[in-house]
């Protein structure tokens, strides 16, 4: 079984919730992630996209196998600008994506306290995200439509999808009838080897 991701707008503060888009909450040790990029014969850094913080006790209840961690938090991060209406300085493949255009984070505490909220701003000041929204997790067959966690992968035994993204009217993403999976192997997901995460276009 596989987890249902539904997405909801809200006014309530999701901070150190689970949340879809806005901006992440983070320990003060964690590094916004980037990926490099070559424009006019320059490299530069530029931020992946914020799509997902998981508070792992929202999931527990459905992760019957505990593949996943029970507490702390989940982050994921990916170069999807241009699903949800912006432009983007890379085009990504069908299929596996090129390294570093996705990244998974993992926090084994939460401290309120301590977490700060990591914001993209424009040189204007101007917030760069998209309005936060609420996410509601249920249990799910692995073929039932929509954002899911913990999805097999079919004819790959040995991975696991740990988030699938397709289109979505609530969170504005569009995705033209394909889908963004990013994937892990079970082993490296039983060691917590995030860094070990890929995307895949299909």
């Amino acid at each position: 079984m596989a987890i249902k991701l539904e997405l909801k707008r809200t006014d309530r503060i999701l901070f150190c919730g689970s949340k879809w888009w806005g901006d992440p909450d983070m320990p003060e040790n964690m590094q916004y992630p980037t990926m490099e990029v070559t424009e006019d014969g320059e490299k530069f850094d530029y931020p992946l996209t914020f799509v997902c913080q998981i508070n792992c006790e929202d999931i527990a209840a459905f992760d019957k196998e505990n593949r996943l961690p029970h507490e702390g938090m989940l982050y994921f991060f990916a170069s999807v600008d241009d699903y949800i209406g912006y432009e983007s300085p890379v085009q990504n493949p069908q299929g596996e994506w090129p390294k570093g255009r996705v990244a998974v984070k993992y926090a084994k505490t939460i401290n309120f306290e301590t977490f700060q909220t990591c914001m993209l701003v424009g040189d204007a000041d101007e917030q760069l995200t998209e309005p936060e929204l609420e996410i509601v997790f249920s249990e799910c067959d692995d073929t039932e439509p929509g954002i899911k966690m913990l999805v097999g992968e079919n004819g790959q035994p040995e991975f696991v999808t740990l988030l699938q993204m397709v289109t979505d009217s609530v969170s504005g993403m569009d995705l033209q009838n394909q889908s963004i999976s990013i994937i892990m192997k079970e082993s490296d997901l039983k060691f917590g080897n995030w860094k070990r995460s890929k995307a895949i276009l299909k």
